[in-house]
């Protein structure tokens, strides 16, 4: 799939906001090869249910909860998440966008989560740390870098995406390595969970990438999702040593099994802890902005759960 290598960059972007922001919570903590970290005493302090739910795994036995945000209060979580801004790591989004922390892009309520891209009514300067461009749309991105991480086991989202079937629209609900420990992208990896593009409604991707990835095979082309801008859906990856298996609404619709450029090997670059990671912006390349595109555009979490 064509996809658009700037949002890839953004991981990076979450990076530098952690080291270029003060951030309440502790330090983050370095996981082992399996292990899950929560940096917060509020983590530590009320264990994960997950809804109460274990899956199946598929080697046998549960899976046991480690993370939840059921966003049942009234404002996101900072403890949890770090908002991705323009002005803090000179990183602009997608659409000719800017990255901002305003509550007309990120809003809790009635147990959802909200992220809106919106065209604003002016152009307005996006200031970034070295430079100013003018921008005329806003973008929303958070991730729980610094916060949580963990190496295997499954991470699901329940999300509606935004309501439209006009081109311009990009969501991504994903996940981006804590360290590029075997460098950068793609070379310490990515996996998405579920990437949706107004311009093929319909249709929902999932991918795995890294150095020396076949796109014809790291992608999933078939995971329909005929709803998916008009009714809530799970999407969950259940992520092993040595597979990716991407079940949406409980049913396996893709799996991959990398294999990586020299000098790395598999597991590498996926056996590291990764962030989770919630994106809306507007889109480019085959889903670029047209005068028809929305205005405003909003993909919806009801919650995010992982377990190992």
């Amino acid at each position: 799939m064509l996809r658009f290598r700037l949002l890839c960059a953004l991981g990076a972007a979450l990076a530098a906001v952690a080291a270029l922001a003060p951030v309440a919570a502790g330090p983050t903590v370095a996981a082992p090869a399996i292990a899950a970290t929560a940096t917060t005493a509020a983590a530590a302090a009320a264990a994960p249910t997950c809804g109460g739910e274990r899956p199946a795994k598929p080697t046998g036995g549960r899976y046991a909860c480690t993370f939840e945000d059921e966003f049942d209060g009234t404002a996101l979580d900072r403890s949890t998440w770090v908002v991705q801004e323009t002005a803090v790591t000179g990183i602009s989004a997608l659409g000719k966008g800017c990255y901002v922390d305003d509550p007309d892009n990120i809003r809790v309520a009635s147990g959802q989560l909200h992220l809106t891209a919106r065209k604003e009514p002016a152009f307005f300067p996006c200031k970034g740390p070295l430079f100013t461009y003018n921008a005329e749309r806003t973008a929303a991105t958070i991730g729980t870098y610094g916060k949580f991480t963990q190496t295997y086991g499954r991470f699901e989202f329940r999300a509606k995406m935004p309501a439209t079937t006009v081109t311009g629209i990009h969501s991504a609900l994903w996940l981006y390595p804590q360290k590029h420990t075997y460098g950068g992208w793609p070379n310490s990896g990515e996996v998405d969970v579920a990437e949706w593009f107004s311009a093929d409604a319909g249709r929902v991707y999932p991918s795995v990438h890294y150095a020396g990835e076949n796109t014809l095979l790291s992608t999933g082309y078939n995971c329909t999702m005929a709803t998916a801008g008009t009714e809530y859906h799970r999407y969950a990856v259940e992520w092993t040593p040595t597979s990716m298996r991407f079940l949406y609404d409980g049913k396996e619709c893709f799996s991959h099994a990398w294999t990586p450029s020299a000098p790395l090997t598999a597991p590498q670059p996926f056996d590291q802890p990764f962030y989770v990671v919630l994106t809306q912006v507007f889109g480019g390349s085959w889903n670029a902005i047209t005068q028809q595109t929305p205005p405003e555009a909003t993909m919806s979490v009801d919650w995010v759960r992982v377990w190992q």
